[in-house]
């Protein structure tokens, strides 16, 4: 394949010291002291906190509900799991990639999938997500997972894929190496521009970095994709070449699903803060 290498504003005035001591006397500082400690106590009575890291560790226990001033200043996290190759969640997976990323596809997909596209699409997407990480890989050495991100009422927010493959090497030569590959990035519509592909992708690269023990992580995105290309770079990700003859699905108006050309673009980053 034909691929190209990339090489004034002042600060408010302090009140006077005569308002200064009038607030303090309309306020005593005992009344503050007693207010403080009633919203630690609230917040300590109505909350139960569960720690779970990127791959599902946690007690276990179940959380109470948030209530109270704990509502306003604690609100619960979404949590990021793998799926450890369990069929269910492949399979909402599948569901749920279907609408985030093949509908309204970069490059002219059709906003609204007809329900044979539908289909198509998501046989094909849960099939792929099955092949690669599915339970039939070794507990022992998994080392390809895609990660799911929920609301902690379970709402399907997003997944991103990571596993060791071959990656070409940028001098545009046969040779290839093993490293960790990030693909299958993607996030429910109603949540975009949360902060959700950057957690996911951070969980990801935890994965590769701490589990696997790789310093590196790779991933591929089409370049006519200006916002992903756009996120991968403000996530510490640099081009290193760029496939011209790849090629990609595309769900068309018509109601077909079409193999059209497109332009691939590999990108790298160092983990562990260092950018390669």
């Amino acid at each position: 394949p034909h691929r190209t290498i990339l090489s004034n504003t002042k600060p408010p005035s302090p009140p006077p010291l005569a308002q200064e001591k009038k607030m303090r006397l309309s306020f005593p500082s005992q009344h503050r002291r007693h207010l403080v400690s009633m919203i630690l106590m609230l917040c300590t009575a109505t909350l139960t906190i569960t720690k779970c890291d990127a791959f599902g560790i946690g007690s276990g226990k179940p959380t109470m509900p948030i209530m109270g001033l704990g509502s306003i200043f604690l609100k619960p996290k979404n949590t990021i799991v793998p799926s450890l190759g369990e069929e269910n969640d492949l399979n909402e997976a599948g569901k749920f990639f279907t609408d985030a990323f093949w509908r309204g596809k970069v490059g002219g997909g059709a906003k609204t999938l007809s329900p044979a596209q539908s289909m198509s699409l998501e046989r094909q997407q849960t099939m792929e997500f099955r092949r690669r990480y599915g339970s039939k890989m070794s507990t022992a050495d998994r080392r390809a997972e895609l990660m799911l991100c929920r609301t902690p009422d379970g709402e399907f927010l997003g997944c991103a894929g990571i596993e060791v493959d071959k990656i070409s090497k940028a001098d545009g030569s046969q040779g290839m190496f093993s490293a960790p590959l990030m693909s299958n990035l993607a996030v429910n519509r109603k949540f975009r521009r949360r902060g959700v592909a950057e957690d996911l992708v951070k969980a990801a690269e935890e994965l590769a970095r701490k589990k696997w023990g790789y310093d590196e992580c790779y991933l591929y995105v089409e370049k006519q994709n200006v916002p992903a290309v756009k996120l991968y770079r403000k996530l510490g990700y640099r081009p290193i070449w760029e496939d011209e003859s790849a090629k990609t699905l595309l769900p068309t108006e018509g109601g077909k699903v079409k193999n059209v050309s497109t332009t691939i673009v590999c990108m790298k980053k160092r983990l562990g803060g260092l950018r390669g």
